[in-house]
């Protein structure tokens, strides 16, 4: 999807999830199921190594970006996409409330 010097941002949709590169590494990782329209974000992940470059946030931005260019909506579960969009109000518009009925439909999917 994007890349820059040393990272590359990927979707991929066999482990529900969009994927950051560093030098080739895995670094990290926010992890989705979709629901209808909607694509709750419940988990996202920066290895160790990789901490303090800003790639958690580049992450989640291009994934944000990609669910708006299929024309879906992004439910927050995961606390680090609740935050990043909080800062970003860019994303507001395609932005659901995370409701009980998604906490339960999510915690039945994740069985």
């Amino acid at each position: 999807m994007t890349t820059s010097a040393l990272t590359v941002v990927e979707r991929a949709d066999d482990k529900h999830r969009y994927e950051i590169l560093a030098d080739g590494a895995l670094a990290g990782f926010t992890e989705y199921l979709d629901r209808d329209e909607q694509r709750v974000f419940y988990h996202t992940e920066i290895d160790d190594a990789f901490a303090g470059r800003g790639l958690a946030s580049r992450l989640v931005q291009q994934a944000l970006t990609d669910v708006r260019n299929a024309g879906m909506r992004v439910v927050p579960v995961c606390p680090y996409v609740a935050k990043f969009l909080q800062r970003h109000d860019e994303f507001a518009d395609i932005t659901d409330p995370v409701t009980p009925d998604v906490k339960r439909w999510l915690r039945e999917a994740l069985r």
